[in-house]
């Protein structure tokens, strides 16, 4: 049976459609051509138009009379000029041409470049996120990296800044090795000298690698806006902490996010420490924070570098001691461990009678220790007692009592600092450029962030405590106000906090009378020659007797009544027959028969920095 032909129409109905479709796109191809400067001249005029009610809109009301008068004058001007209205209609066309005329091509993907460096990337990926046993591999040679970045940006350079990686559920992205292979290589591959953030979504198997801000190094010590027991370490990005406070940067008074460590009775971390290289700024921190401490505390500074970098803190009110000997700093160091214990039991006191605690207790006490690997060093070569054993008592029971302890040293000094102090430190901050090994030993956790190759002073990484997570820090400018090489700026700042000096009157009134300066300041000396050595006489008596006072002098502190007004302390190891090694005595005194008194540090000295405040007895015999 033949077949019968099909309709004319049916056979040719596909190709007519095609050269219809086909002669239409050339018509608009065409069109578009041919009213391309019709096209572009409108769409120059709507931006002017738009442009115009925008600058209407911002325009204040009063002063759009004064406009819209101003525009009509010109009008009026240009209509009675020969040939006005038309060079007119000539300048908006031509503005409207070259206004319509000046759109940017939109980027809808990467280039070619950035096509070749993503493929690259996703080759690298392929030994670290596939298995043999995968059917269908997310991550294959020759596949397409389309599949397995979800995002992508580039900067201007045509450097990575930021890149989402979806990984299959095999990946054992809880292993922190795994973890930290495939951040070094994507470091490696996006491009060394920059610091990158590095966040896995584990419960969406994605990874996003973002390229972070460098963090400001303009902020210098200052007044922040905090609460008392409130202290701030540093500042760190904005998506870590949810707080901002205002500070003053370059001039300009902008929200910046700090890095907030809390101390108090119901603190969680009442102790830090501060591991950093020298020169990463360890000591300028612990110079901050004792500024933000005497806002609301005693100060006791023991220094093992001997440099003289808290001198200027000496004789300032709030500070108790300033030591930088060995014996000095085993002194004031055993006076902390009395007045805590002293503390804890006027607390517990308190508590029993219902009563509510002592103001000399509840005032905060801060002891801050500066390279004490100096001194376990110097006290093995004597044969001496380690300061830091002295530091025990503080370190574990000073939450109770007020205590606050702050130890730093130098990253190369680990060995010789105390198990205690480790132990009962658990806010860290780690200062400098040092081995990622090493920041996760002292942190307790590896950081997020690769680190750079050029580290500025005061920048590292802080945790505080062992539920927190890593942040970076930037610790603000505290530089010593006495280091000529400092800047200007820094050192006026530390000027301007600290305290005046409590002889500060007294030098003001020798200057305004200096013919009777030496003799009054010869007089007043020997009346304080008079009354040390009567106090040392009465000790010796209260020693002799086994009275009360000797019992405070053998637990390292002499007491003054609390309505003198004034925190000078004389050391016991300085009053004879009052060494700081004498044995307990076997009952305290009572003190509800005693009156209320106020606790005397050790002797504010370093090294012949600090001039006693009285010499002892034996000085003179």
């Amino acid at each position: 049976m033949a077949r019968r032909p099909l309709p004319r129409i049916l056979s040719s109905g596909t190709t007519r459609l095609a050269q219809g479709r086909e002669m239409a796109r050339t018509a608009a191809d065409n069109a578009t051509d041919v009213l391309h400067p019709l096209i572009t001249v409108s769409r120059g005029l709507r931006l002017l138009a738009v442009s115009a009610r925008q600058k209407w809109a911002g325009t204040p009301r009063e002063r759009r009379g004064p406009a819209l008068f101003l525009v009509a004058a010109c009008v009026l001007v240009v209509a009675l000029m020969p040939y006005g209205p038309l060079l007119a209609l000539v300048t908006v066309m031509a503005l409207a041409a070259w206004k319509g005329n000046g759109r940017a091509p939109r980027r809808t993907g990467p280039d070619e470049a950035e096509v070749l460096r993503l493929q690259s990337l996703y080759e690298a990926l392929v030994p670290y996120f596939s298995v043999p046993e995968d059917p269908s591999p997310l991550f294959a040679h020759g596949g397409a990296w389309s599949s397995a970045f979800a995002e992508h940006e580039f900067d201007d350079q045509g450097r990575l800044t930021r890149l989402e990686v979806t990984y299959p559920p095999y990946f054992t992205d809880g292993d922190a090795v795994a973890r930290t292979t495939v951040e070094r290589l994507l470091h490696a591959k996006s491009g060394r000298g920059r610091e990158y953030h590095f966040d896995w979504k584990q419960e969406d198997n994605r990874l996003v690698m973002s390229v972070l801000p460098a963090l400001s190094t303009s902020i210098v010590a200052q007044r922040f806006v905090t609460v008392p027991g409130e202290t701030v370490l540093g500042f760190t990005d904005d998506a870590s902490v949810r707080r901002t406070v205002p500070v003053l940067a370059d001039g300009e008074t902008l929200q910046k996010p700090p890095v907030l460590w809390r101390t108090g009775p119901r603190s969680t971390e009442p102790n830090l420490l501060i591991v950093g290289r020298p020169g990463a700024g360890s000591t300028t921190l612990l110079r901050s924070i004792t500024l933000q401490a005497l806002q609301h505390g005693d100060v006791v500074v023991v220094e093992g570098s001997g440099t003289g970098e808290f001198a200027c803190f000496a004789e300032r009110p709030g500070v108790l001691a300033v030591e930088s000997a060995l014996s000095g700093a085993l002194a004031a160091l055993e006076w902390a461990s009395h007045e805590t214990e002293r503390r804890l039991i006027a607390a517990n006191r308190a508590r029993q009678s219902g009563t509510p605690l002592p103001e000399d207790v509840k005032r905060p006490l801060w002891i801050l220790v500066d390279r004490p690997s100096v001194f376990a060093h110097l006290a093995a070569a004597d044969g001496r007692r380690d300061p830091q054993q002295l530091l025990t008592v503080p370190l574990r029971h000073g939450r109770a009592a007020g205590v606050t302890v702050v130890v730093a040293d130098h990253a190369d000094a680990l060995s010789w600092i105390d198990e205690s102090v480790t132990s009962h430190t658990p806010a860290r901050v780690v200062l400098g450029a040092l081995p990622a090994e090493l920041v996760e030993s002292v942190l307790g956790a590896p950081p997020h962030t690769t680190p750079t190759p050029d580290v500025p002073p005061g920048r590292g990484y802080a945790r505080l405590g062992a539920s927190c997570e890593v942040l970076r820090v930037q610790v603000p400018a505290t530089p010593d106000p006495y280091d000529e090489a400092a800047t200007d700026a820094g050192r006026q700042a530390v000027l301007a906090l600290l305290p005046q000096r409590r002889d500060a009157p007294q030098e003001q009134e020798q200057e305004q009378e200096p013919e009777q300066g030496p003799e009054r300041g010869g007089d007043q000396g020997r009346g304080r020659g008079q009354e040390a050595r009567a106090e040392d006489a009465e000790n010796l008596a209260g020693t002799e007797s086994g009275s009360a006072s000797a019992s405070e002098a053998a637990r390292g502190t002499l007491f003054t009544p609390a309505t003198t007004g004034s925190s000078q302390a004389v050391s016991a190891s300085e009053a004879p027959g009052g060494s700081a090694r004498d044995t307990e005595p076997e009952s305290a005194p009572d003190t509800e028969s005693l009156p209320v008194v106020a606790p005397v540090a050790p002797t504010a000295r370093a090294s012949g920095l600090v001039r006693p405040a009285a010499a002892p007895v034996a000085a003179e015999g």
